[in-house]
């Protein structure tokens, strides 16, 4: 697999995990770090339970929705693949993931969409990656091996304008600014400095792993078409993001921008 972009600046003392040969230094036995699977929903009944499913099932791999009061059978559905269900009733993407963060048990904490978006059956691969290179942070990048057909061009227009603003504004090489899919190690989501309650969060985490000095790298991966509703508008979100950057960049942002 190849990484796209690599960052190891300087700071950001390691988290140590103990994997591999190391792990059974001495005649040591370490069981395999936890994983959480974190997922934010709202009316995702389509696709769930095949997005809970397509995740590597083991016992060191908890999976965990966070469901923003959903009307369609959501949860029952969750439940039914043995994820756990936490309801945040706070409106916001970010907000959703803030309470999944907090909730997490896992050594390594990996997120996605619940509409089979992302390729949930590397979940296992990822965090082995992150572990073999010890990094701290991994944000997926969706755009490098797009099929055509999956993202619309005014979708791919705003991603493009996006990273090309975070990337100038903060002086960063990141291909996929907007990508929902990150791996990282739970401790350092405790370094960061998070503030947006909506869908600035994706832009402002990878700002902050980067410029906190963790150890980060951007994957490329397959991103697939979207089951069930779209929830995204293009320009209205687009312009939101933006707005957050100028003022993440030169202002004092807050939770609902």
């Amino acid at each position: 697999m190849n990484l796209s972009v690599v960052a190891r600046p300087q700071g950001g003392g390691k988290l140590d995990i103990p994997t591999g040969p190391r792990a059974h230094a001495q005649g040591a036995c370490v069981a395999s770090p936890t994983i959480t699977v974190v997922i934010p929903t709202l009316n995702e009944a389509e696709s769930i339970g095949q997005t809970i499913d397509a995740i590597p099932r083991a016992p060191h791999i908890h999976v965990m929705i966070v469901d923003g009061a959903s009307k369609d059978g959501t949860q029952d559905i969750a439940r039914g693949r043995g994820a756990e269900v936490v309801v945040e009733p706070r409106k916001g993407y970010g907000r959703a993931y803030k309470t999944g963060f907090e909730a997490a048990k896992g050594d390594i904490i990996v997120t996605m969409d619940g509409d089979l978006t992302y390729p949930a059956e590397r979940v296992q691969e990822l965090a082995d990656l992150l572990l073999s290179r010890d990094l701290e942070f991994i944000t997926c990048d969706r755009l490098t091996q797009l099929k055509p057909g999956v993202m619309s061009r005014q979708h791919r227009l705003g991603n493009w304008a996006l990273a090309k603003a975070m990337n100038i504004l903060f002086g960063l090489h990141i291909r996929d600014s907007q990508s929902g899919m990150w791996v990282f190690r739970r401790e350092a989501w405790k370094r960061l400095t998070v503030v947006s309650d909506g869908m600035p969060f994706s832009e402002e985490l990878k700002v902050e792993a980067w410029k906190r000095g963790l150890r980060c790298a951007e994957v490329p991966i397959d991103y697939r078409p979207r089951v069930g509703e779209v929830k995204l508008n293009t320009w209205r979100d687009g312009w939101r993001n933006l707005k957050f950057l100028l003022k993440k960049r030169f202002g004092n942002p807050g939770p609902t921008d």
